[in-house]
């Protein structure tokens, strides 16, 4: 298992045991399964109370794959998903429900989740509706409320979702996702199709927001610099695999990993002078339906050699509190 640090007094909200999602290929007259997509390898790892845990890679890596499998929105082909010391991925679904109010998500797109038919108002009270008791003018209260809390007013209540802006719309999502008073909340790329300023402003809310109600955050990007600001730590993931883990201090100062290397080498800078060498991978993403021997990084790993072709590196603490999977973890490319 994964630590924050082997210092942490923080209890242990979320645990990971070797997660695995596939996707069946199906093809033939009967379509028959000819293979799968390895979207999700066997990944393992602790979230803890009140922290924020970036998870960062290309797209198709398995980022949002990991977190809808976590809800149990795409049924897990191998491993555990534990909440709260209780495991939750094979319980039914009258089971799962005192788990809903418990762990809630944040979608990319809030727009596509919102009825455009539907009053907002009328849209958040369906959260009351379906979870508790509350009578009519008590649903209405309380969802005059959620708005005031993530920053609309009472006015908003009427309006349709087409006549928000999409900094607004995020916060309606962010009032849903909250409405139940939640402990861990999944980040689907929750900002990254905002205006930087706006991003900062829904930022700063969820910020606000953890602090208040000691959420846990799964903040799930593709913007190093936004995890860098928002995240205790971060998770790297490559074609379903974890390569890299560590605080947000150790990873940006010291990746070990080459991919992670990579990646934080196409951080763009302030200064044109500024002393910065570009790693530029060679190829593409390999194909997750037919995945690379050994260590599944070989294929664009600038410093490889024929161990990373043959064998998969173990997980493991290679600095304090600072985990990889890599031969040659710590060298510099």
């Amino acid at each position: 298992m994964v630590n924050l640090s082997p210092k942490t007094d923080r209890k242990i909200l979320l645990r990971l045991e070797g997660v695995k999602k596939y996707f069946p290929i199906k093809g033939g007259v009967l379509r028959r399964v000819q293979g799968y997509v390895k979207a999700v390898e066997e990944v393992s790892l602790n979230l803890y109370e009140g922290e924020s845990l970036g998870i960062v890679g290309e797209s198709g890596c398995g980022k949002s794959t990991l977190g809808r499998a976590i809800l149990g929105l795409e049924e897990l082909t191998e491993g555990k998903v534990i909440f709260r010391n209780e495991e939750i991925q094979d319980l039914k679904r009258k089971e799962k429900l005192k788990f809903v109010k418990e762990m809630q998500m944040i979608f990319q797109d809030p727009f596509a989740s919102l009825n455009p038919r539907q009053r907002i108002g009328s849209a958040l009270e369906e959260v009351f509706t379906m979870h508790t008791n509350m009578t009519q003018k008590e649903k209405r209260s309380a969802v005059i409320d959620l708005l005031n809390e993530v920053g609309l007013k009472e006015e908003h209540y009427e309006r349709y979702p087409h006549e928000f802006s999409g900094g607004q719309r995020q916060r309606i999502g962010i009032a849903r996702a909250i409405a139940l008073n939640p402990s861990f909340v999944i980040c689907d790329e929750a900002v990254s199709a905002l205006d930087v300023s706006v991003q900062a402003q829904v930022l700063k809310l969820l910020k606000s927001l953890q602090e208040k109600y000691q959420l846990s955050y799964l903040f799930i990007s593709h913007d190093l610099g936004v995890v860098r600001y928002f995240c205790d730590r971060v998770l790297v993931m490559y074609l379903g695999n974890t390569v890299e883990l560590g605080t947000v201090e150790d990873l940006f100062s010291n990746p070990i990993h080459p991919y992670t290397q990579a990646l934080l080498s196409a951080i763009p800078r302030p200064s044109v002078n500024a002393n910065k060498k570009r790693i530029r991978l060679q190829g593409d993403l390999p194909n997750p339906a037919n995945p690379p021997s050994g260590c599944p990084f070989h294929t664009r790993c600038p410093i490889a050699q024929e161990i990373c072709r043959s064998k998969k590196p173990i997980w493991e603490q290679v600095e304090d509190g600072h985990f990889a999977a890599c031969h040659f973890a710590g060298a510099n490319i």
